[in-house]
This record gives C-alpha cells, structure tokens and sequence, in this order.
C-alpha cells in the first residue's frame, strides 16, 4: 500500500516506543489514528491527547470504522501480540494489508527519501547525528531512530514540510531488506546475530543485499575498512569513509581538555574546525558518517558544524553520569567485541593517565558462545574488569556458556572480578575508580544511577 492512498491507520500494540513513533507520523500527516494496546501508559495517554482513537479491550467491536475499511486502511502490529489476538486474527482472515513495523519504515523510504544508516555497531550514534543536523539545518528531516536522543528526550523527529526520512536500518532478523533508501552509510559488518544468520558469510551476503536496495541515482557510504562487497543498482554514487582516509575523511585531529576538533575533508565541501559535542573519539568517524548524508541531503558547512557542536548524544552511547577532575562514570550500550574495543580505546585516548575499570554484562548466551576470545581481547585493553553474569534476552542457557569463558581468556595484566548483580553494588561500594565505565545491552543501565549516588557519596 502506497502512503498517498492510505485514509486510516491502526496499531495493534500502539504503546511501543517504536510503534508510537510511527503513529505520531501519520497523525502528523492528518491520516486517522486507530490503535489497542493493553494498558493505557504515559505514552498511549499523549496519542490520545494528539487525536489518536485507542481501547484497552481486546475487541474487533472497538476498532474505528475506518480501519474497517481494507481499500484504506494499513494495518501495523508488533511481533509480541499472540497469533490469537482476537483483532489481529480479524484483520488475517478478512484480507487486510498487515505490516510489521520494519515493513512500515520500507514504506516510508518509498514514499520520501530515505537517508538509512546499517552496520554492526556505530548506527544508533549516525543515524542520531544526521537527524540532528538536518531538523537543524533548511532541509529538516522525519526520522525514526534506535535510542533516545537527548537533545530531543525521544526516538523520532517529524517534519511536516521535509521530503527525507533518516532510519537506523536494522540488520537482526534481515530487517533492512524492506527498505528503499535514498542514500545509506553502512559502518561495520563485523560478524554478529550468528543465531539467526549462521555463518560469517551469510551475514556479509545480507549487507550486499541490503546495497542493492540503494535507488537509482542515489548514495552509498561505505566505511573502507568492510570486508563486504557491495552490490549497487545502476547510477548510485559509491564513495568510502573512515576516520583517516576515504572520500570523506578527518584532518588535523586536535584531542585534549576533554574536546575534539578537526577538519573534514569532503568530496562536497571542507568544514574546518568541527566540534564534537560528544568528545570521544568513535565519534570522529560517527560524525564523518553523519556529516557525508547531511551533505548528500544538501546542509550547508555552517549548518552541519553548529549542529555538530550542540548534538549531546543518545541515552546509552557514552552516556555520561559524572564527569568531573576526581571521578568518571558512564555508560555504553556496546555488546559486541568490536564496539568493546572501540568504547575503551575510545576513553583511554581521552583518559590516557588514570586507570580504566570496565564492567561488563554479556548479552545473550549464543554471541558469548561465538565471541568469548574476542570479548576478552577487547576487555583486555582496561585495567580493571569486573564480568557479570550473562543476560539472557530471548534465550535459554547454553550449558557450559558463562562469563567465566571470557574471564579465563582476559590477559594475564588485567585485574578480573566476576560477580553476580546483586554483589555489584557492595563491591563498587569497598573499591575506588578513576575511570569507570559500564558496558552492556541488558539490564546493567538499570543500576546505573546507584552506582552515580554510592560514587557520589564517597
């Protein structure tokens, strides 16, 4: 179904970050708004007030007429809704065109352009920046993102007048194979989702595919350190990147007193002094990833160093609890041993003299299977390591798989400590850091603002 002759659009599980974002756009647009979902929340409140029509009743009775209407009307729901859910099955056997939310997004890049940033590790943070710069710059942007912003306290920006659309294109599952992007950065594909993928070679094989999505005449940004090799329709303008070389490039990297500057170099236009308003150093090639889409999309050298400078980051990517001359704590989403890697290189440049304690929660049984060596390589570049128990997701344990497989691996001049959560607290309590940095895509975040008040106190 083509955007234009959509009349009205439901959600079965409208209360999802994700879904509501996708609401909010349509609302946006002036579409009807249907939605269930089985418990109001602070978010399916706020809809309500923005016009949409949403019960907390499993009932086909509820469901506006205008979603009734299968010439008119999409239908979106989330994979948690059970196959029985009475309205789900109704819209099943009466034919409707159902989508999930990825096939959704595909949508919007066919109706608009869609700027897509893919990759292991690095796309949350890119995608982030080029939605940044451009709802700050004359072009603007929608943009559906995988974090919560905190220059913005959410996960999308809409635009009433722009003709982009910026989305994190997401590799689990195969999910960015129902895109059309515009243009796309991809800046890694480094081995990961194996429980789903199998092989190295087969997720390389979804990236090129992926690059085959690409419209005629549009952009592909290729980080130049891929092992992928990309497959393009007709007309699309290939260019590399990367921190030191490549079509777009940084120069003249100048790092100290907690700031980073440097000079883009660009087959568009040179920006001198670019201020990174988050100063770590993965953000250098985050940001030239950024920068190289915003300039595709047509942001202007003023517009994109501005919005460089005041981006503040995203919930989870470098997160920054404290920050002063006695003490550093944040927290970072990373989750595979290339992101480890890049995460503590990334602090030791900018903390080259204080000590670096790494606490590290693995997620998922099956990745710490795969990777276990290559967990312990990265870690092995802090100081100090403190290994928790592994969080298991969508999984059941795997006999023989704990953290103690990364622990016997670490280095022999790396301080290890394993504990379980629950001992976490007490032992942040009896030790002293100067540096301490919390790694993981569990729950660990959750105990973050604890550890801030114990680090705090003492």
């Amino acid at each position: 179904m083509e955007i234009n002759s959509i009349k009205a659009v439901y959600f079965i599980g409208i209360g999802g970050i994700g879904m509501s974002a996708i609401a909010r756009y349509f609302l946006n647009k002036g579409i009807l708004v249907g939605g269930y979902d089985r418990t109001p929340s602070d978010l399916t409140q706020k809809l309500e007030e923005e016009g949409a029509l949403i019960h907390y009743e499993e009932n086909v009775a509820l469901i506006p007429e205008a979603c009734k209407d299968k010439d008119s009307a999409l239908i979106i729901y989330t994979p948690a809704i059970p196959a029985s859910h009475q309205e789900l099955v109704y819209f099943k056997e009466n034919q409707f065109d159902l989508q999930k939310r990825a096939q959704v997004l595909g949508t919007l890049t066919r109706a608009h352009k869609g700027l897509c940033v893919a990759g292991t590790h690095g796309k949350t943070t890119t995608t982030s920046m080029t939605a940044h710069i451009l709802h700050n710059s004359h072009v603007d942007c929608n943009a559906f993102l995988g974090g919560i912003t905190k220059n913005y306290g959410t996960n999308y920006i809409l635009s009433a007048k722009s003709d982009y659309v910026v989305i994190e294109a997401d590799e689990f599952d195969r999910s960015f194979h129902w895109l059309s992007p515009y243009a796309s950065v991809i800046t890694a594909t480094d081995p990961d989702h194996l429980d789903i993928y199998g092989t190295k070679e087969a997720y390389l094989e979804s990236f090129a595919k992926y690059s085959s999505l690409i419209q005629p005449g549009g952009y592909l940004v290729l980080h130049k350190d891929l092992e992928m090799e990309a497959r393009v329709q007709d007309n699309v303008t290939v260019y590399s990147y990367s921190r030191n070389e490549g079509d777009f490039h940084a120069e003249n990297i100048r790092i100290g007193n907690g700031e980073i500057f440097f000079d883009l170099v660009s087959p568009f236009e040179n920006i001198k002094d670019v201020q990174l308003g988050v100063p770590v150093s993965i953000n250098i090639e985050n940001s030239i990833g950024a920068m190289a889409l915003a300039q595709i999309a047509g942001a202007t050298a003023e517009e994109i160093k501005q919005a460089m400078a005041s981006f503040r980051g995203v919930d989870r990517r470098f997160d920054f609890k404290i920050k002063n001359d006695h003490q550093v704590f944040l927290t970072d989403y990373a989750h595979h041993p290339e992101e480890i890697k890049q995460s503590i290189r990334s602090i030791k440049e900018l903390y080259a003299d204080k000590k670096i304690t790494a606490i590290f929660q693995p997620h998922l049984y099956s990745r710490t299977r795969d990777f276990y060596k290559e967990f312990a390589e990265g870690l092995s570049l802090a100081d100090d390591v403190i290994l928790l128990d592994i969080y298991p997701a969508r999984e059941a344990p795997i006999p023989g798989v704990t953290s103690k497989l990364i622990y016997d691996n670490l280095a022999p001049e790396v301080t290890k400590r394993m504990c379980t959560k629950d001992e976490l607290l007490d032992l942040i309590q009896n030790s002293d850091f100067d540096v301490l940095i919390a790694l993981g895509a569990g729950d660990i975040e959750n105990y973050a603002p604890q550890i801030a008040e114990i680090l705090k106190d003492k």
